[in-house]
Order: structure tokens, then C-alpha cells, then sequence
């Protein structure tokens, strides 16, 4: 997309156009599981992200009393045209996933100590907000290390195979 368009930010290959992208997450932590799950959003907030606004930076999924899981922390910015219809920024908003994908969260956050993080924002190919969620443990400081190492040689070895021929 041209910068001019003010759309969504990227286009993926199967017809998702990515809203926000939470890089860091996949550094951060290791996943073991991922699930698209749908969002429950205002019509402000709808409106803001088709501008191609939000961040998932710092977001996170809780558990609530009542047995849902909310994204808690996600900022999507306020759509001026609103007016006084306008909604809060880092509202939590209630993520609908399956009863069973649901008990099988909580369960893993409870027992196990894991983390349910938001790795993806997009809208899907009927135009609906989705949001990749990821189960996660988080990774030690050898472990991000060690990522970064295999970035670096990873890198060093494209470059030299391009120099090669």
C-alpha cells in the first residue's frame, strides 16, 4: 500500500492486512502455541484501526473471574470524528475464543506459570479484527542470547553466501 492511502500498514499473503505487530514477543518469550481469536471493540475503536493505527506493545491476556480471557494494555488511539462517543485507549477488550481453547488457556496459566501474549493485530479476509495470540514461557537471559546469536550468524552467512555468487 502507498503511504498515502493511510490504510492498514502491510499487506500478508493470505489477504490479512496487519495492523500491529508485536515484535518483541516472539524475542521475549517462547511459544509454544498460537490461536486466532476474535476482538470485542467499539465502533471508535474499529474506526481507528482502519486507519492503520494501535499498538500491542506491552499487551498481555488475563483470565477474568467470570472464566474470559481480555487483552489487557492494547492501545488503539482515539478517532477524532467520534466526538464524545469516543472509547478509552488501553480499555481491556475481551477476546472470544472457543469454550475449550478458553479452559485450555486458563489451565496452562495456571498450572504450568505460562503467559498468553498478543503476537499479531489484523484484519482477516472478511474484514474482521483478529488477533493471533501466542502461549508463552518466557525465555531467560542465556536463552535471548542465544537468539541473538543465531540472528547475527544467520545474517553473516547471507551476506557471505551473496559474496560468493
Amino acid at each position: 500500500m502507498s503511504s498515502k492511502s493511510g490504510g492498514a500498514k502491510k499487506k500478508a499473503g493470505d489477504g490479512r492486512k496487519i495492523i500491529a505487530d508485536n515484535r518483541k514477543a516472539r524475542f521475549n518469550y517462547s511459544i509454544s502455541e498460537t490461536y486466532e481469536a476474535g476482538i470485542e471493540l467499539k465502533g471508535s475503536e474499529v474506526k481507528s484501526l482502519r486507519a492503520g493505527q494501535g499498538s500491542l506493545n506491552e499487551a498481555y491476556a488475563q483470565a477474568t473471574k467470570s472464566g474470559e480471557i481480555v487483552l489487557v494494555n492494547a492501545y488503539i488511539p482515539v478517532y477524532l470524528q467520534a466526538n464524545q462517543f469516543n472509547h478509552e485507549t488501553r480499555r481491556p477488550r475481551k477476546l472470544l475464543l472457543h469454550k475449550r481453547e478458553i479452559e485450555k488457556l486458563i489451565n496452562a496459566m495456571q498450572r504450568q506459570g505460562m503467559t498468553v501474549v498478543p503476537l499479531k493485530m489484523y484484519f482477516n479476509d472478511r474484514n474482521m479484527v483478529k488477533v493471533e495470540i501466542g502461549l508463552a514461557q518466557g525465555k531467560k537471559l542465556a536463552d535471548k542470547r542465544e537468539t541473538l546469536k543465531e540472528r547475527s550468524w544467520a545474517r553473516d552467512k547471507a551476506r557471505l553466501l551473496r559474496e560468493k555468487g
